[in-house]
């Protein structure tokens, strides 16, 4: 445990940050998991599913959880689903 007042801030800090990010992660992986099911199964809200997972693909790059050449690479795979 730290003993100066800014590295223990800093371990607090980074201790909510890795959280925000680990669910922010889940809540990606949790959508492209959707949209595949949904391409799977044809349902009828399909491009709606897509849509959805291709949002967070881009938040999650904005925030620099994956990089960016992933998520266009992602948002790619996703548009190639949905037209063919």
């Amino acid at each position: 445990m730290p003993n100066i007042k800014s590295a223990m801030k800093r371990v607090k800090v980074n201790k909510v940050k890795a959280a925000n990010n680990k669910a922010t992660r889940s809540n990606l992986k949790t959508m492209l998991k959707k949209a595949d099911a949904a391409v799977a199964e044809n349902a009828s809200d399909k491009e709606a599913a897509i849509r959805l997972a291709i949002k967070k693909v881009d938040q999650a790059a904005a925030k620099g959880l994956i990089h960016k050449n992933k998520a266009a690479r992602k948002k790619s795979q996703l548009a190639k689903k949905l037209n063919g």
